[in-house]
């Protein structure tokens, strides 16, 4: 165990080097980490929300008006189908979380059911032949179409999902780094964005549904009756820009905003003013491109989320698959659309349930308060090791100590890890803990001169016959950690993930860098007896 090989110079020798390289950005300001040569990293320690300030949000996915999305995009499902095989209806409506009809001929009720029920959502996994909506016959001529409770519910966790996904994307689009996205319970996720200290910018990026549509104007369409109540059948009443108050359009959509491959912001050389220019997909250019050849010389409506934003006449067909919004935006307004567009519309809208925003101030403080808890507690070891074990074996223990930090600080800046105020807890403990592998590889080697073994015997079996120890000590340490990393959240996981790589490193300058410093130590000065003895 005391032999100096090679390998474990050179690897200790590496692991040092890593060290420093990966480290001293954090000791550097940032102009001269701009100037460090280009082979040198330049990360440093990833601050999380607590130490550098920034916004909090607590979401909530409105499974609600999902629910009614859903269910009002299949009264128009039911409309077209019916309408297909001339089957006449009335009383078509969404009625207590289902949608109701009464089919007029009763004779015309088994056709209807059956082109319902083929038609009508989409197949239920892991059922046979099985359907996500069920359609079933009542009294009076009646059918009741509803979705089926175990297929809305994983609609609802993959809108869950999804949401999760498309915040993130909008955070980055935003340049904030690292932010800590995770769900909390059934439908609710948690936003933490350090750096960002404006959470009502955050909330009106994350929380607009951007939801982006095209529809044909209908010219049909009396605007004083619709806003009376009496919207034609297929046609729907919305608000309007600030050319029409509102704007009746077809229900169904000409080309949808999932279809977009890309935003821009930009500015309208002729008129003047901020735009957003966009492109479609190959599926999205050659539906718009038929919309609009199908449909010269009428209007259609670019909807964002349930607003007609502008209401443009076709003067020709667009084949190009690309196009541009207008509608009296500012720079700012431009460009948040542009981002909204690029990373995706969400499936339903977010409700904010909370919200927090922490100080850079406050940040500043507990940085303070974290690196004098940690040079107390460098301190204190130090002196503890030095009194216990004299000032070789635990000069030598605090040597591998401070090569275990720089090692920690190293690997946290790498793998840009977030530290959080728990995180420098984690630190902390993570320290002491380093120390105990020393004192077990220590208090073997007493005891083996106590029973009368020679200097290096001692000090060999100090090594050996105490590594199983350690390996079961820091084992169980580093399986809590995964454990706590796996079902935590926020700041359990950044104490979990602290600790986690303190633990390796610990293992490592405690046994190898401690057991290289004594071997060159004991074939340099040829002791008789160990200084702990």
């Amino acid at each position: 165990m005391l032999t100096l090989s090679r390998w474990k110079l050179i690897l200790v020798a590496l692991a040092i080097v890593f060290g420093l390289m990966f480290a001293l950005p954090n000791a550097l300001s940032p102009k001269a980490r701009e100037g460090l040569p280009g082979f040198l990293p330049r990360q440093t320690l990833n601050l999380g929300l607590d130490l550098q300030g920034g916004s909090y949000l607590l979401l909530e996915v409105d499974t609600n008006a999902l629910r009614n999305e859903r269910l009002t995009n299949m009264v128009e499902d039911v409309r077209t189908q019916l309408g297909e095989k001339k089957i006449a209806f009335s009383g078509l409506a969404v009625v207590g979380g289902a949608v109701v009809l009464r089919i007029t001929d009763p004779n015309d009720i088994p056709a209807a059911t059956r082109q319902l029920r083929q038609n009508i959502g989409s197949e239920l996994a892991g059922v046979a032949g099985g359907r996500d909506v069920t359609v079933t016959t009542e009294a009076d001529q009646r059918l009741q179409l509803a979705f089926v409770p175990e297929a809305f519910a994983a609609e609802a966790a993959k809108a869950v999902e999804q949401s999760q996904e498309i915040i993130r994307r909008r955070i980055d689009e935003l340049g904030t780094r690292e932010p800590s996205i995770t769900r909390q319970g059934l439908n609710r996720i948690v936003v933490a964005a350090p750096g960002e200290s404006d959470p009502e910018k955050l909330k009106s990026i994350l929380g607009q549904t951007a939801k982006l549509t095209f529809h044909l104007v209908d010219e049909t369409a009396d605007i004083n009756q619709a806003v009376a109540g009496r919207v034609p059948p297929g046609s729907m009443l919305i608000p309007g820009d600030d050319f029409q108050p509102y704007y009746v359009v077809k229900r169904r959509a000409l080309v949808t905003g999932e279809m977009l491959t890309d935003a821009q912001a930009g500015f309208d050389q002729q008129r003047g003013g901020s735009i957003v220019n966009f492109r479609f997909n190959g599926n999205g250019a050659r539906r718009f491109g038929d919309a609009t050849t199908d449909n010269v010389g009428r209007r259609f409506a670019i909807v964002l989320d349930n607003k007609v934003v502008s209401a443009p006449n076709i003067n020709e067909p667009i084949t190009g698959g690309s196009g541009q919004i207008s509608g009296n935006f500012t720079t700012e307004s431009a460009n948040n659309l542009a981002i909204l567009l690029r990373a995706g519309a969400l499936p339903t809208r977010l409700n904010v349930e909370e919200q927090r925003t922490v100080g850079a101030e406050l940040g500043a403080d507990a940085i303070a308060a974290g690196k004098i808890s940690t040079i107390v507690g460098f301190v204190a070891i130090m002196v503890f090791m030095l009194l216990s074990y004299g000032l070789l074996f635990g000069g030598i223990s605090v040597a591998a100590l401070l090569v275990n930090g720089l090692l920690i600080v190293a690997a946290m800046s790498i793998t840009q890890a977030t530290l959080t105020l728990p995180g420098i807890a984690g630190l902390i403990l993570t320290l002491a803990v380093a120390v105990d592998a020393n004192v077990l590889i220590y208090e073997r080697m007493r005891d083996e001169i106590r029973a009368g073994r020679s200097a290096v015997m001692a000090m060999d079996a100090g090594f050996s016959k105490a590594m199983s120890t350690i390996i079961d000590a820091n084992l169980t340490t580093l399986l809590a950690a995964l454990m706590m990393f796996q079902f935590g959240a926020g700041p359990v996981k950044g104490f979990a993930w602290t600790l986690s790589i303190g633990v390796l490193t610990s293992v490592f300058s405690a046994v190898l860098i401690t057991q290289v410093l004594l071997a060159w130590w004991f074939r340099t000065a040829r002791p008789k007896t160990l200084p702990i003895a």
